[in-house]
């Protein structure tokens, strides 16, 4: 994992890029923590474990559905929300698809997203695609 952390006009940013593997995703969930840790004011707690659970939802995606090697994470606090970056090498946007209730093999993950966050964007392109959802502060 490769961290960068900069600081924009609109609040502070960083970014990671994890290797496209399982334990990404507890990587990502870490990461998301301690970058929401550090910020003033501070989150509200239950806005906080959203902003998680979108994190963990949208990287469990890319291990289990992406083409490529990694994918990248980017966290930017606004000042009435937390922008979730998450970009990867295919260029396929999300689909949604039955939940499945016996099997365990998901389906949940990118409706919720989409039900949690104030707007979600996908942009695609020949090289990958980014997934942005900004969830409330």
């Amino acid at each position: 994992m490769r961290t960068q952390g900069t600081r924009l006009d609109a609040g502070p940013s960083q970014q990671a890029v994890f290797d496209k593997r399982p334990e990404a995703v507890a990587h990502a969930r870490d990461f998301t923590r301690s970058f929401l840790g550090g910020l003033h004011p501070a989150v509200d707690p239950q806005d906080a474990v959203s902003v998680e659970l979108a994190v963990s939802e949208l990287v469990t995606n890319v291990v289990r559905h992406a083409r490529g090697t990694s994918c990248s994470l980017r966290l930017e606090a606004q000042p009435d929300g937390i922008a979730v970056v998450v970009g990867d090498a295919d260029p396929r946007p999300p689909r949604e698809r039955a939940p499945d209730l016996a099997g365990g093999t998901g389906g949940f993950g990118w409706p919720m997203v989409q039900h949690m966050a104030k707007a979600v964007t996908v942009t695609g392109g020949p090289t990958g695609k980014t997934i942005r959802a900004v969830l409330p502060r």
